[in-house]
């Protein structure tokens, strides 16, 4: 069962403010892979992340293709890191994406020049150590 920690969710809603933005990995339909970081990552509940896709680039496509991603979490000065592995819901309108935007840091915010943003919702299927340790599981 997935439950994310009270250190999780903490860890997470401050990353960008902490300076340790997470890594968003994908893989196109191919399997190309891609990677890049994600300002406004943030525990939406227990069992899923989110975040306000403003760039609408590489991940983005890729999440259209292959939905199932890896979001990396590494802060040094805590030695804090974890890998969440799960399927990306992308949100264009409507209750969820509006959800999302309130909870988005006002920097990314600020950073989605046309407004058009939208939320992603990752519904979490794993949670391991950087070492590959599995803490918590869907299953």
């Amino acid at each position: 069962m997935i439950e994310l920690t009270d250190d999780m969710k903490t860890a997470l809603d401050n990353a960008l403010a902490d300076k340790v933005p997470c890594i968003l990995a994908t893989a196109s339909a191919d399997g190309m892979p891609g990677i890049g970081y994600r300002g406004s990552v943030m525990a939406y509940d227990g069992q899923t992340l989110a975040y306000w896709e403003r760039a609408k680039r590489g991940g983005l496509s890729n999440i259209q293709s292959s939905p199932y991603v890896i979001v990396m979490y590494r802060n040094p000065e805590t030695r804090q890191a974890w890998k969440f592995f799960g399927k990306a819901t992308l949100h264009e309108t409507g209750e969820i994406r509006e959800a999302v935007k309130a909870r988005t840091v006002q920097a990314e915010i600020d950073r989605d020049q046309d407004g058009n943003g939208f939320a992603v919702v990752v519904e979490l299927e794993k949670v391991e150590t950087m070492a590959g340790e599995v803490l918590q599981s869907k299953d």
